[in-house]
């Protein structure tokens, strides 16, 4: 194997290690855990805290351990269901969030939820085992639902919130969110920050409420009164939220979402969108004339597919459109998804 610029600094070391991981990588994948590999040893020679060791070691393998869960499940959309542990099974917060993965489950998604009680039961139970995902956090106050995941392969224990965060942004398609306490608000604003950064792929945020419910209403004053009227965030970025108390609107704005436009990836510095349907000549000009303000310089076109996605076999049998964007504009580009989905 070729071996990549980042490593241990002594060659005989860094031959031991490249062939080490010839035995186990894929080729095509060697430079990435030679990489790893490289990372652990460099943590050994650094002379790491024990602390920090066990911080690095404890991470890693609650990641590895999550994407080999996953994987089988790589082509299945999911939506994350957050809300309060503390809910109960006869609080109409509950029933939404059943009848919330019931719909779901029946339209072919799989659910992600916290594994724990209130809200994530509700979820798991409204799925049904079959459908749903569990990443549970090690708390000694809160017990993992047992009724409707024991024993299954897909519940995972988590002992960091951040490893157990990477993976519901990371395999979940679309986020729901009903009331819930400090977890619950620790979730809502790090998601909208990962998605008003770019550092998680676009994706529809819905919060939930019970009809009469105020819980959101009284959040979204919050937000305008206080983010937004000192520009503390922008008008479009109201853009990547939806906020009702119908599990009917909750679910089409999920599954609406994705009824043209199916996925995005940046290559040689252009953003591709992958879509069911390219948009007609006109179509196609008034995205330019509209939102011209994201893109950097050319235009809004259709490509065909790219030598990277090939190689990767990224859905490779889709249209797709590429421009090169601001990477700023990210409740922008949300709105040009929405346009190419016919929901503006």
């Amino acid at each position: 194997m070729r071996l990549p610029r980042y490593r241990t600094g002594d060659p005989d070391l860094d031959a031991q290690v490249a062939a080490l991981v010839e035995q186990v990588a894929d080729p095509d994948d060697a430079d990435l855990v030679f990489e790893l590999v490289v990372s652990a040893l460099r943590l050994g020679r650094d002379r790491a805290d024990r602390l920090d060791l066990k911080i690095a070691n404890a991470a890693l393998k609650e990641m590895r351990y999550a994407f080999h869960v996953f994987a089988p499940y790589r082509e299945s959309r999911k939506a994350a269901i957050f809300g309060s542990a503390r809910t109960q099974p006869m609080d109409p917060l509950y029933v939404q969030a059943k009848e919330l993965a019931a719909a779901l489950a029946a339209r072919d998604w799989m659910v992600i939820t916290g594994a724990g009680p209130g809200i994530m039961e509700a979820g798991l139970e409204g799925a049904g085992p079959e459908q749903s995902f569990g990443v549970s956090i090690n708390l000694p106050f809160e017990t993992t639902t047992s009724a409707f995941l024991a024993g299954d392969p897909k519940l995972i224990n988590f002992r960091y919130f951040f490893t157990r965060k990477l993976e519901f942004v990371k395999e979940s398609s679309a986020f729901v969110l009903l009331p819930g306490g400090f977890g619950t608000m620790d979730e809502a604003f790090e998601l909208l920050t990962l998605l008003q950064t770019g550092k998680a792929l676009s994706a529809p945020v819905v919060l939930l409420d019970t009809p009469g419910g105020t819980y959101w209403e009284h959040w979204c004053e919050f937000i305008h009164a206080e983010m937004g009227a000192a520009r503390y965030i922008s008008d479009e970025d109201f853009r990547l939220v939806k906020v009702t108390d119908s599990v009917d609107v909750a679910v089409d704005e999920v599954l609406g979402f994705y009824t043209n436009y199916h996925s995005q990836r940046f290559v040689d510095g252009r953003l591709v969108l992958r879509v069911q349907e390219l948009p007609t000549a006109d179509a196609l000009a008034a995205l330019n004339r509209d939102f011209r303000d994201i893109v950097v310089r050319g235009e809004i076109e259709p490509i065909p597919t790219t030598k990277a996605e090939l190689a990767d076999r990224d859905h490779v049998d889709l249209p797709r459109l590429a421009f090169r964007f601001d990477r700023h504009g990210w409740a922008r580009l949300r709105m040009m998804i929405d346009r190419l989905n016919g929901r503006d």
